[in-house]
């Protein structure tokens, strides 16, 4: 996926040359002053793609590993399980 960079100057003008580029699978950075401001990015891309683009920009990490369960936050006064008592509690 190639990045390109242009100003909030540059941007505003030809706004269509910048959608198309996005369309066709681009990511634009705008910048102010020299520093990265926004990013856009296509919203068609697969899932996979989106997850490297995002981690790509810095908003997210990943070791690559399955999550390790974690002990529950609360602990349950009675043997019923939270989603019987949620089902319980709609009727």
């Amino acid at each position: 996926m190639r990045t390109t960079a242009v100003s909030i100057q540059d941007f505003k003008s030809p706004l269509s040359h910048y959608l198309k580029l996005v369309k066709a699978g681009h990511i634009v950075e705008i910048t102010e002053r020299g520093k990265p401001l926004a990013r856009m990015i296509p919203c068609v891309l697969p899932l996979e793609k989106r997850i490297e683009a995002a981690r790509h920009a810095g908003l997210l990490s990943w070791n690559g590993q399955k999550p390790k369960p974690r002990a529950p936050v609360a602990k349950l006064r009675t043997r019923k399980t939270i989603a019987e008592i949620v089902i319980e509690n709609r009727s």
